[in-house]
């Protein structure tokens, strides 16, 4: 296999890195690179930001933000980067065929994801048995995550009515539910953001409120991480889709997306039942 050539112009579209990996080496890219050492940074970002916490901080309190606000924008351009190179481009460029793959590809990787939640909510369990006490904890399971879990079920049904609405050939409806569904997504993200802002100002509960306030931010972080993460997905669709891309019969890449926001909106429901509803019962 040769290295795919990105510098020409190909359906009025201009195509950007002429070469993104040395000849030689075959069919390969940076972007997956990029994007992972983004998606690294962010976790370390995060453990530096506790880092220059507290009365004694070990490290500059300024190093934790900058490196995850840097680390978020190298895994946003190494994601569009990656998406384009292998996606966009290859639209134009092939016959259609060659979804199963990439299919089977999100499968495996939600398989991943499965594994990296059971995780979390293992060391929940973990420290759910013995003696428990919510004494200190806020309010959790309030109107503003149940409004919160309304908009991204509701977000699972509107992405799901424009994929069937585009294997009907109906584009206008298609771009209707992505439309739907980024919005939705963006107002559940900004809703997260509120309600930690509530539990941190308002609440004094925050990541030093002990070990169940850990586990608490470490999931339902984890997973405001993921929608955010579908939310640029699914933005990237879009723009694709506006440029008149899918099909009724070549739309992959929207059936992937939509798999995984489909496991990001159960992952949700998951965490309200167990987290927010099961920490307010005393065991």
């Amino acid at each position: 296999m040769t290295v795919a050539d990105d510098s020409t112009e190909e359906h009025g579209h201009h195509l950007p890195a002429v070469e993104d990996w040395p000849r030689g080496f075959g069919e390969a890219s940076w972007w997956p690179f990029i994007t992972a050492l983004g998606g690294a940074g962010i976790y370390v970002g995060a453990a530096l930001f506790l880092l220059g916490k507290g009365q004694q901080p070990i490290i500059d309190p300024i190093f934790g933000p900058v490196t995850f606000v840097a680390s978020v924008g190298l895994f946003l351009a190494g994601l569009y980067g990656w998406v384009y190179h292998a996606f966009v481009k290859a639209f134009w460029s092939s016959d259609g065929h060659g979804g199963g793959a990439l299919r089977w590809g999100m499968i495996l990787f939600l398989g991943s994801e499965i594994a990296t939640f059971s995780a979390g909510f293992v060391y929940y369990f973990f420290i759910r048995v013995g003696t428990w006490s919510t004494e200190g904890f806020p309010h959790l399971l309030g109107s503003l995550v149940l409004i919160n879990t309304t908009l991204l079920v509701l977000s699972s049904f509107t992405l799901h009515w424009g994929h069937v609405e585009l294997r009907k050939g109906n584009r206008q409806n298609f771009l209707i539910g992505l439309a739907a569904t980024l919005l939705l997504g963006v107002v559940f993200i900004g809703g997260q953001v509120l309600e930690y802002y509530e539990f941190i100002q308002h609440e004094g509960f925050d990541l030093t409120s002990g070990i169940f306030a850990s586990a608490f931010y470490g999931l339902t972080g984890l997973h405001g991480l993921h929608v955010s993460m579908g939310a640029v997905l699914i933005a990237i669709v879009f723009i694709r889709a506006l440029y008149g891309q899918y099909t009724a019969d070549r739309h992959v890449s929207v059936t992937t997306v939509s798999m995984y926001w489909h496991f990001v909106d159960a992952v949700w429901i998951f965490l309200v039942v167990v987290l927010y509803a099961g920490a307010e019962i005393t065991l």
